[in-house]
């Protein structure tokens, strides 16, 4: 979670560094996932760190923009949900619970789903450091997902699943042992 303006520049240069961007600032007619993380972390940030009633505008502002733009790209990704390195692979539909908490380097793909099971509120996925969630793939339940798991294409993932391995079926099995390990170009410990 973002609680320093020194926070808030690590997450960005992370996402950045995640998503292979290497230009400062986002094109203006492209880009529009690293806008969308961009506005996400400055919002996090905004929300966070800056009390006081002169901060109440600023804040509806940035909202304002979050939800223009989650809706245009089909995101629903509530904030201070997704650790450093966030990388969004493509826009769709991607539905993420606000009570989920997902770790550093996260890949995560189109119509992937993190909530809970209907009837409990609270009951929502902990995703660790350097996953990635194939296309598709559901994940629900009060579960956690080790370090370094690969989910593969459609999964359904509704049991806890051990560090360094990969996932694949309904319900999702355990297909190998490697994982994420070595797949990455960019790395959070």
């Amino acid at each position: 979670m973002i609680k320093t303006k020194d926070d808030y520049y690590q997450y960005i240069e992370h996402d950045k560094n995640a998503l292979g961007i290497s230009r400062h600032r986002p094109r203006i007619f492209a880009d529009e996932i690293w806008k969308f993380q961009r506005i996400m972390r400055k919002y996090e940030y905004i929300n966070n760190c800056k009390k006081g009633i002169l901060w109440i505008p600023i804040k509806k502002i940035m909202q304002f923009k979050y939800k223009k733009i989650s809706m245009r790209l089909g995101f629903s990704i509530p904030i201070n949900t997704f650790g450093p390195g966030l990388a969004i692979l493509h826009r769709g539909t991607i539905v993420v619970n606000g009570n989920a908490k997902i770790g550093a380097n996260c890949r995560i793909n189109i119509d992937v789903n993190i909530g809970t099971q209907m009837g409990y509120k609270d009951a929502c996925p902990t995703i660790g450091n350097n996953v990635f969630i194939g296309p598709g793939a559901k994940l629900f339940n009060k579960i956690t997902v080790g370090d370094n798991v690969a989910i593969g294409a459609n999964s359904v993932v509704n049991k806890n699943i051990p560090d360094n391995v990969s996932i694949a079926g309904i319900p999702a099995k355990i297909i190998n042992n490697r994982g994420t390990q070595g797949v990455f170009a960019y790395y959070l410990d």
